[in-house]
């Protein structure tokens, strides 16, 4: 072959090897975090991608996910690589998710916050690798009926709203993520593990949700599969006779039949019947 053929293949090589990173750092933003499994169905082997690491154009934080240089590692874009990079039906529920909508009512002193996240999969294993302050739990399938859609920025709001989910800017310049809204975040945490911490935390909580939207609730417990979480969410809403509850009708809501005792020992509501802390007044902040 001519040298100076060959030399312009590989000039040419060059130039396509040079572009393919470009384009891959264009699309990583300072925070972004991007998988092997993403880079290899992009088109990036395991060997030009150990040579982007060795090049310093990369960094990896943990086994199988890479930073770009200079990148920061925060749990917000992790996050968001994990709904609209790597595709993945996984959200911000529950605690944190009443949290970022300012309804944390714990002061968790020399505690790091833990990111609760409801999803139809399990997060990928290098998550619980990342050096953050923060760490996430994933608290497994949420308690309603519908299939969760896709966290793309094509999916329309509305279709995210109709599910009691929206997105929630956390960083600025960073694209929002989705996260619940305060009235399906309350129905996760109240389906949470049994006993009498579950109904001090969530009590505490319907305190301060004083300004619920009473159609978005009356959805949300109609398509609610967890029996202990609507009889929780309600008793609760009763204690505090929060105006919302007057006007949330629950003809078609299943509560289910007989007594549940979440607390042995503890107190039946005459309504819901359902067992609750005899000492709660007690708990009250």
């Amino acid at each position: 072959m001519d040298k100076v053929f060959q030399r312009r293949i590989m000039l040419t090589m060059g130039d396509q090897k040079d572009k393919k990173l470009n384009r891959l750092l264009a699309s990583l933003g300072d925070s972004d975090l991007v998988s092997s499994r993403w880079l290899q169905a992009h088109g990036y082997s395991r060997s030009l991608v150990a040579r982007y690491v060795s090049s310093g154009w990369l960094v990896s934080p943990a086994r199988g996910v890479y930073l770009r240089k200079g990148g920061r590692l925060q749990w917000q874009g992790v996050l968001r690589s994990l709904q609209q990079r790597e595709g993945l039906p996984l959200y911000i529920g529950g605690r944190f998710a009443l949290e970022m909508h300012g309804h944390e009512h714990y002061l968790r002193l020399g505690e790091a916050a833990t990111v609760t996240l409801y999803g139809e999969v399990r997060p990928p294993g290098w998550l619980g690798q990342l050096a953050l302050p923060e760490r996430f739990m994933f608290c497994g399938r949420p308690p309603f009926e519908w299939p969760l859609p896709r966290f793309t920025v094509e999916t329309p709001d509305n279709v995210l709203r109709d599910q009691g989910l929206e997105r929630h800017e956390v960083l600025s310049g960073l694209e929002p993520i989705v996260c619940s809204t305060p009235e399906r975040a309350i129905l996760e945490l109240c389906d949470g593990p049994t006993g009498a911490g579950l109904v001090y935390e969530a009590d505490s909580i319907m305190q301060s949700l004083a300004t619920l939207r009473p159609r978005r609730v009356a959805e949300l417990l109609r398509h609610c599969r967890s029996i202990k979480a609507k009889r929780l969410f309600l008793a609760l809403a009763d204690r505090y006779q929060h105006a919302w509850l007057r006007r949330i009708p629950l003809d078609g809501v299943d509560l289910g039949s007989g007594k549940r005792v979440l607390v042995p020992g503890g107190r039946l509501h005459p309504t819901y019947q359902i067992t609750l802390p005899r000492d709660l007044d007690e708990h009250l902040g």
